[in-house]
């Protein structure tokens, strides 16, 4: 009853905090709805006893992505930039039909997936059995370990890349 409760109040805090993000004029609010928006998905994981990833939501999304995503914010200085906004009945015609459409498709894929009621490869039994930690580390180490190289040669040409753009500037 407890569990479902939390569930709940966190699923309507990250509802709303991630349509703020959205609706936000101000790109340093809107910066911080989105780390409420990522707190809220780590207590959700917490709640579906998934420890590592909700550790990880916290330490690299709303710690590092963040702090990256604020630096740009603050380097770029969007607040002096001219506000031009035009207006095409067309775009906004064609927004409602693509997400009319988009919505039609989650709700084919959510189908699909009650139909099916697959559990995956890791069903519940076997990822309670060995921790969710070591089926994620084995899998990353494992399978997954040309890709999990590859993004962390991507986070270090990314960083070099914001030393360069902050020295130019400095």
């Amino acid at each position: 009853m407890v569990e479902t409760a939390l569930f709940i109040v966190l699923a309507v805090v990250t509802v709303i905090t991630a349509i703020l993000v959205i609706v936000q004029r101000n790109p340093v609010a809107s910066a911080i709805y989105l780390i409420i928006t990522f707190f809220c998905l780590a207590g959700i994981y917490l709640l579906l006893n998934a420890q590592f990833i909700a550790i990880i939501q916290v330490l690299v999304y709303a710690g590092a992505i963040m702090v990256l995503f604020l630096f740009v914010i603050m380097l770029l200085n969007l607040e002096k930039e001219k506000k031009i906004i035009i207006r095409y009945r067309l775009q906004r015609v064609l927004g409602v039909f693509l997400g009319i459409v988009l919505l039609a498709q989650i709700g084919m894929i959510f189908n699909s997936v009650l139909l099916e009621g697959s559990k995956g490869d890791f069903p519940p039994e076997k990822v309670a059995a060995l921790g969710n930690t070591e089926v994620v580390a084995r899998l990353l180490f494992t399978d997954f370990l040309l890709p999990f190289e590859i993004t962390s040669v991507l986070l270090l040409v990314a960083i070099i890349g914001a030393i360069v753009l902050a020295k130019r500037q400095i």
